[in-house]
């Protein structure tokens, strides 16, 4: 990875959206709800106040809206601080 978030940042790698319900029906494209987790794939060295507690190939889940959405290498991925992260799973 070539990318090297700064400070608290850390890097995400978002789950595929789901293609199907538990009962099978098929989900189109635009009813596809954003995932809410992802695995993380860089980490910033921390802050003096903050340091950090995820590590790459966590899994993680963060909130609806966090991060800022980035595409790399025709990869879709997302940054954010470490305080967005909501858990490990």
């Amino acid at each position: 990875m070539n990318i090297k978030p700064l400070a608290d940042r850390v890097l995400v790698k978002p789950a595929k959206a789901e293609e199907k319900t538990a009962s099978g029906i098929i989900i189109p494209d635009s009813a596809k709800e954003k995932p809410q987790k992802g695995e993380v794939v860089a980490v910033g060295t921390g802050t003096k106040d903050e340091e950090m507690h995820v590590k790459v190939g966590d899994s993680v889940l963060y909130g609806k809206y966090a991060g800022t959405e980035l595409k790399w290498e025709n990869e879709d991925y997302l940054i954010m601080r470490q305080s967005d992260i909501l858990a490990i799973v």
